[in-house]
């Protein structure tokens, strides 16, 4: 297969690996992608790398909580302009808020009927576009709800009130004090969008990704001429860390790195007046998984004063 070099440069956005290194990467493994990023690992060369790639959708996040029940949406605009627009803002937050009346799915929300209309919110959100002048959707919501206990929610560097472009909601199981329990959860949630933890637990990551990460733990021990049983624990450990890399309650936690969330959440028992568990977390990053076409900015200010 041939290498292109818009190949070779995702490949080193994604790895932050030398150019040559990305090509041989590739020509290694016929043009695939993830391979490469593996085969580059392998050799020592670019770490795991979580994100696919630079976001690009622009918009807001809303987030919203009831006491057991919390949602969080994800709208996007064209431009950043916009979602600077108070318009938008008010758009947004109350697409959250009907959302809090559904199942959260965004078929339900989009169905919903839109506060202070008659319309569904996919005809408000037409008629915005029409007035605004930019194309949007509702990309995406989710809720998270407990019998008993909190739901707590925080935006990172919100522009409006529950707004921003970064989301977490946090669920906690618990009979205790719902005050405290709401507060605490705040604080798991601002680990949550500071750390992008891949599940809850380890048992809740997906299968495919435990048995990527040991079959390359597995090669780089290899490599160091180690015998199996050696190499065997050697994975072990490395299994180990890395789910306290990835794993929310394994996780040092940034309020109090003392403490995993685990054993934090154990010492705030005393504050809710009973046991509590972690039972959920959503986190919404804006246009996350969206790939942005990069533009050359000043071949384009040429091209529009006619210059070639």
């Amino acid at each position: 297969m041939a290498i292109s070099a818009s190949m070779v440069k995702e490949l080193r956005d994604k790895t932050g690996a030398g150019m040559m290194d990305c090509k041989t990467a590739l020509a290694e493994t016929n043009g695939d992608m993830e391979a490469a990023i593996d085969w580059l690992r392998k050799k020592g060369i670019a770490k795991a790398d979580k994100k696919s790639g630079r976001t690009a959708a622009e918009g807001l996040v809303g987030a919203l909580s009831d006491g057991t029940k919390g949602v969080v949406v994800e709208v996007n605009s064209e431009t950043d302009f916009v979602a600077r627009n108070e318009a938008f803002q008010t758009l947004v937050s109350n697409i959250a808020a009907v959302a809090l009346s559904t199942d959260g799915s965004v078929e339900a929300v989009s169905a919903a009927t839109y506060p202070s209309s008659e319309k569904p919110v996919s005809d408000v959100i037409r008629d915005a576009i029409a007035t605004i002048g930019e194309n949007m959707s509702l990309r995406r919501s989710a809720m998270l709800t407990v019998s008993d206990g909190a739901v707590a929610t925080y935006i990172h560097n919100q522009v409006a009130e529950g707004l921003g472009k970064l989301g977490v909601l946090v669920a906690i199981e618990s009979a205790g004090d719902k005050a405290a329990l709401a507060a605490f959860g705040r604080q798991v949630a601002m680990h949550v969008a500071a750390t992008n933890p891949l599940a809850l637990t380890a048992d809740e990551i997906d299968p495919a990704v435990v048995e990527r990460e040991k079959a390359i733990f597995s090669d780089q021990a290899r490599a160091s001429g180690k015998p199996e049983n050696i190499i065997e624990k050697m994975v072990e450990g490395r299994m180990r860390k890395f789910y306290e890399e990835v794993v929310l309650l394994k996780q040092n936690f940034v309020i109090n790195p003392d403490l995993t969330v685990e054993k934090a959440l154990e010492a705030a028992e005393k504050d809710f007046g009973a046991p509590a568990k972690i039972v959920g977390m959503v986190r919404f990053a804006l246009g996350e998984g969206v790939e942005r076409e990069e533009s050359d900015f000043a071949a384009e200010v040429a091209a529009a004063a006619g210059k070639k």
